[in-house]
């Protein structure tokens, strides 16, 4: 039997063992670190006692956890699959984006994980991005910078002008754009935030225009780049190449000679990323869902 509730942060813990459980059957290794669990549950808009579920065995061990909030993630422990608690959940999250009056709902998935795959088809879900991570164990030498541009160390006072220049070109093809609070969240004060390894680009004049976010968890024998951006207009000068040199130069002098990180086919940025010798381990879909197809608006507004 098992038992379903909201999440609440005294959760995370488990939760965040349930996700490597799920990562290690997938993937031979856990991939999600405890701080990136914790900023999904403090997704501005997110409401825990509504737009999250646990669910404990008789045991009281917690073994699948889902969240919603325009996008959707479910989890399932391995041990537990057949029990149709993913089915269950995939309900839960299509009628709560429903109550909320959310037109789309996406998830993401592993594409080795056909199971899941096969689910969300079975439930009307439609491939809309497709996701890749990359790796490199390339490591030329760091050569020096465009003229008039200054390459270092990410430092703290970088912060501010680090999250306007990610947001701003991000803004291309995110939904939506994060505050500074949500940012910091997701990069700068991560505890795996590796500021030795996150190098920024500054013209002469001081103006913050790239930055590189990377983190380096020590349970995982590889570096990670966070995200990559350069303000528009100062693109197409081999600033994003040079940056991520240095990253990749850093983490291999720490001990890491591979650098992974994930982009997306709506970012257009995977050719910049094979220029510098990173190629795909592997790829992910994201699937999407239109939730009021056919539904008058008076209809979706009662919803």
């Amino acid at each position: 039997m098992y038992h379903t509730r909201p999440a609440t942060t005294a959760d995370l813990p488990a939760i965040h063992q349930l996700i490597a459980a799920c990562e290690t059957r997938l993937h031979g290794r856990p991939q999600t670190d405890p701080d990136a669990v914790a900023a999904h549950l403090a997704r501005p808009g997110l409401d825990p006692t509504t737009d999250t579920r646990v669910v404990h065995d008789e045991d009281g061990t917690l073994v699948a956890h889902a969240w919603v909030d325009r996008r959707c993630e479910i989890h399932v422990h391995p041990e537990h699959h057949g029990q149709r608690l993913g089915t269950q959940l995939l309900h839960w999250a299509e009628t709560r984006a429903r109550q909320t009056g959310i037109p789309r709902i996406t998830q993401t998935i592993p594409d080795t994980d056909t199971g899941a795959t096969k689910l969300l088809a079975a439930h009307g879900y439609q491939p809309l991005v497709t996701s890749w991570l990359l790796e490199t164990t390339t490591r030329e030498p760091v050569t020096p910078p465009p003229p008039g541009i200054t390459i270092r160390a990410f430092q703290a006072a970088d912060a501010p002008e680090a999250h306007l220049v990610t947001e701003d070109a991000f803004d291309e093809w995110q939904q939506r754009r994060k505050d500074f609070p949500e940012w910091a969240r997701n990069t700068v004060r991560r505890t795996t935030f590796a500021p030795a390894m996150s190098p920024v680009a500054h013209t002469r004049g001081g103006q913050l225009i790239g930055v590189l976010i990377a983190l380096d968890d020590p349970r995982n024998p590889y570096g990670y780049i966070e995200s990559l951006a350069v303000h528009r207009d100062h693109r197409n000068h081999g600033i994003a190449r040079h940056l991520l040199r240095y990253a990749f130069d850093a983490f291999a002098r720490n001990g890491k000679p591979t650098t992974t990180l994930w982009t997306h086919s709506e970012t257009g940025a995977l050719t910049l990323y094979q220029r510098v010798g990173m190629t795909v381990r592997r790829s992910s879909t994201v699937h999407a869902k239109e939730l009021f197809v056919g539904e008058t608006g008076a209809k979706r507004q009662a919803s």
